[in-house]
């Protein structure tokens, strides 16, 4: 038997929380104490599950059976897990010497909203929200299938974070899912709250570049993903979806793929990689013609182009850098400015920016078409976790055509893709630039074989 005492001494340290609240019911001769965070649990549910049915209960009745039965409660014995359940919004219920925990959360994130990471055309408009539950709902309407499992498990050591790791169990691997368990396992972080924080914590490869695991937000990419046999970890709070593995493919590809023809859809998918090669070589290709290789253009090109820098007093790459650098804050300003002048406020920057530097001077006409063209490009990768990996990429080339010229870039290129065919996606080659939707994963090949 627990004594209220005890009970009193354990949430010592709680009631000096000004939202810590505790209420006394009494009944006839009955008495029940009820003791919770307001800004965590809903206060209609303590009336409408604790007050009235207590109201209600039969003098001489015990209201044991109601806690357990109909209000679904579990019984607390040890009194080291009622401050942790505190913290998870349950109401702790003291009745008869005994303790019960019953579930009141407070949500406040569980609305549908409109994707607007990950915008499509033909498919879905609706995205996941940062309420666990329903994020399960949505994935599972448009996955009915009883071999949908999920797994609940607990990451950060104080922030206690809810995660569910979610897969197909006819489909998925059992070596993929032990290496993700053990990686979960290995997690030591004191606080864990968003999904690119878990995929560094669960990464051994600390200082890698490229993503290897993809981050959504659209339910109808996870299902199709689920299909592959790949695992989804979903995160309380957080309206994104992390999947494993990933390669290079699923970061190019948008999901308005999966409902185009299929000419229509390789067309599209080769334009990204044609826009990707621009984005990471046009800056270096630049620097290359002008200040090693004229002879590759025609003679009336190359005196065009050397005719706009004729103004210009440094060499070519410190033109190309000082754009850049302009091309670069005017993004990251677009994304930290609030949405109701961000795009104004780059727009008429750019305009202004690139307009005064020309007419000074300091850079070239070609220079600000060259800096426009890569900024435009970057933005047709889907992924935005691949556009920011492929915009740091351009600065070895740019490095390496100082150095070397044109020679340079081929080096870089050769370079950068066996950089991409060296790394591995949870045992699955991670340069993979067109792929199927069966045996993506190719764990079920090697596994019978």
């Amino acid at each position: 038997m627990i004594t209220i005492g005890e009970l009193s001494r354990t949430l010592k340290e709680p009631t000096k929380s000004h939202d810590f609240k505790s209420e006394r019911l009494q009944h006839g001769s009955q008495e029940l104490f009820v003791y919770y965070f307001e800004s965590l649990c809903d206060i209609t549910i303590i009336r409408e599950r604790i007050s009235g049915p207590f109201t209600r209960n039969p003098e001489g009745v015990s209201f044991i059976s109601v806690l357990t039965a109909e209000l679904q409660c579990d019984e607390i014995t040890d009194l080291n897990r009622v401050v942790e359940k505190l913290l998870l919004g349950y109401l702790i219920i003291f009745y008869d010497n005994r303790v019960f925990a019953c579930s009141a959360a407070k949500i406040l994130t569980n609305q549908v909203r409109e994707a607007t990471v990950e915008a499509t055309i033909q498919g879905a408009h609706y995205s996941l929200t940062e309420n666990l539950q329903s994020n399960l709902n949505l994935i599972r309407f448009r996955y009915p299938t009883e071999n949908l499992v999920t797994k609940e498990r607990i990451v950060g050591e104080v922030s206690k974070t809810k995660l569910i790791l979610l897969y197909d169990k006819k489909k998925v691997s059992d070596s993929l899912l032990k290496q993700i368990n053990q990686q979960l396992d290995e997690v030591r972080a004191d606080i864990v709250q968003s999904l690119g924080q878990l995929e560094a914590l669960m990464t051994k490869r600390k200082y890698r570049l490229f993503p290897i695991m993809l981050n959504t937000e659209r339910p109808d990419r996870i299902v199709f993903n689920l299909a592959q046999g790949k695992v989804v970890l979903l995160i309380q709070g957080v309206p994104f979806a992390l999947i494993a593995p990933a390669v290079f493919y699923d970061f190019i590809s948008a999901v308005d793929d999966q409902y185009q023809s299929y000419w229509v859809t390789r067309s599209v998918i080769v334009l990204r990689y044609v826009a990707l090669l621009i984005m990471i070589t046009l800056p270096a290709l630049y620097i290359a013609i002008v200040s090693y290789n004229p002879e590759i253009f025609r003679v009336q090109l190359a005196v065009s182009i050397a005719g706009s820098r004729a103004t210009v007093p440094y060499p070519s790459f410190v033109e190309v850098f000082i754009m850049l650098f302009i091309i670069e804050t005017l993004i990251e300003a677009s994304i930290r400015l609030p949405k109701y002048i961000g795009q104004t406020a780059t727009t008429v920057g750019g305009l202004i920016l690139g307009q005064a530097a020309q007419q000074a001077g300091l850079v070239s006409s070609i220079m600000i078409i060259v800096t426009s063209a890569v900024a435009i490009v970057n933005f047709v990768i889907p992924i935005n976790a691949m556009g920011f990996a492929m915009r740091t990429v351009k600065y070895p080339f740019i490095l390496f055509a100082m150095l070397f010229g044109i020679t340079g870039i081929i080096a870089g290129l050769f370079c950068f893709i066996m950089y991409l065919a060296s790394i591995r996606s949870y045992e699955v080659p991670y340069f993979r630039i067109f792929a199927g939707e069966k045996n993506v994963t190719g764990y079920k090949q090697r596994e019978s074989s």
